[in-house]
C-alpha cells in the first residue's frame, strides 16, 4: 500500500472515531415532556404565576411528611388531610398566597427534589419568608410521597 492509501485510511479511521465520540457524547433532551421533573417544574411555574400549585399534582392518597417541630409537623396520609390540617392553617395566617422562587431542581427517575424560597405577606402585614427542600416521589404523573423540610422557626412565628 502506498503512503497515500495509509494516510487516507488513517484519516477515515480518525473521522469515524471522532464522529462516534460526538454521537456518544451528544446530550439527550433535557427532560421528556411528561417526566417527573418536567411535571414538577411546570407545577412550580404555574404556582409562581397564580395558576395553581404543586398540591394540584398530589395523588388523593399521597403521604406528606412535614419535618421538624411546628404545629403542622406531622405525617399526612391523604391530600385532603394535608390541605385541611396544614395548608389551611398556614393560609389562614396569610394575606397573600406564598409565591415560590425555585432555586434548584434535582431529579432522578421518579424522584424530584426542589429547593425553593417562599414569600408572602402575613395577615398582620409582616413579610413571611421561608426556605424549603421538598423531596417528591411521583408515580403515574402524580405525587405520591413527599418529605418537606423548611425553616420551622419562621413557620412557628407565622402561626403564633
Amino acid at each position: 500500500m502506498s503512503n497515500r492509501t495509509h494516510l487516507a485510511r488513517a484519516c477515515c479511521t480518525l473521522f469515524l472515531c471522532v464522529g462516534l465520540t460526538v454521537v456518544a457524547n451528544a446530550k439527550s433532551p433535557e427532560q421528556p415532556p411528561h417526566s417527573a421533573e418536567s411535571l414538577v417544574r411546570q407545577a412550580f411555574e404555574d404556582w409562581r404565576h397564580g395558576r395553581g400549585s404543586v398540591f394540584d399534582l398530589l395523588a388523593e392518597d399521597a403521604e406528606w411528611t412535614v419535618a421538624g417541630f411546628s404545629p403542622v409537623s406531622a405525617v399526612y396520609r391523604s391530600r385532603q388531610a394535608l390541605i385541611d390540617e396544614a395548608v389551611g392553617p398556614i393560609n389562614a395566617r396569610l394575606a397573600t398566597p406564598i409565591t415560590p422562587e425555585v432555586k434548584q431542581v434535582i431529579a432522578q427517575d421518579n424522584n424530584v427534589v426542589v429547593l425553593w424560597d417562599g414569600r408572602a405577606t402575613a395577615s398582620d402585614g409582616s413579610e413571611y419568608l421561608n426556605s424549603y427542600a421538598w423531596h417528591m416521589v411521583l408515580e403515574g404523573g402524580r405525587i405520591t410521597r413527599v418529605t418537606a423540610f423548611l425553616d420551622t422557626w419562621a413557620l412557628n412565628e407565622l402561626l403564633e
